[in-house]
């Protein structure tokens, strides 16, 4: 029995690293300048479907590591752009206020962000399109100059 165990937890360790490599090709990794983002923005049509389709997208994920001990939640961080005429229907259907993120990226997973975004940003944002409350918070930040998304998202996908 101890034998199969054995054999069964060396089976285990070698199928984590092709696991972890198809699932980088089949994601497409870490993209952009230097491989350290995503640009997919599927993944994030899918977590903020309020704000259509999206381009332009540079992310980075929590689980973007090679760390031993994988993190059981789930925090997506970045940029994208909006579709044309998208912030302009937001901004007729919501309330918001002229209020920036957080100017530091302070995770370790959000370093390669830095120095990344719009140039100089007038940041506004609408209480009613975050979320917070049952192990989900949102919260979005728009540019009205070049229609960029800065968002940050605990359990973007529930």
């Amino acid at each position: 029995m101890e034998r199969r165990k054995l054999i069964g937890a060396a089976v285990g360790l070698a199928v984590l690293p092709v696991g972890w490599a198809l699932w980088q090709v089949v994601d497409g990794g870490a993209g952009g300048a230097g491989g350290d983002w995503h640009t997919d923005a599927g993944p994030l049509e899918q977590a903020f479907p309020q704000l259509g389709p999206l381009t332009g997208a540079q992310w980075v994920s929590s689980r973007d590591n090679d760390r031993d001990l994988p993190s059981p939640e789930l925090v997506i961080s970045g940029f994208c752009r909006l579709g044309p005429g998208k912030l302009d229907e937001l901004t007729a259907a919501h309330a918001f206020v002229p209020e920036g993120p957080p100017d530091d990226f302070s995770s370790w997973f959000e370093k390669p962000l830095e120095g990344e975004g719009p140039k100089d940003p007038q940041w506004i944002r609408s209480p009613e399109l975050d979320r917070d409350g049952s192990g989900r918070t949102t919260h979005l930040w728009f540019d009205r100059r070049s229609d960029t998304v800065r968002f940050w998202a605990l359990n973007p996908y529930g």
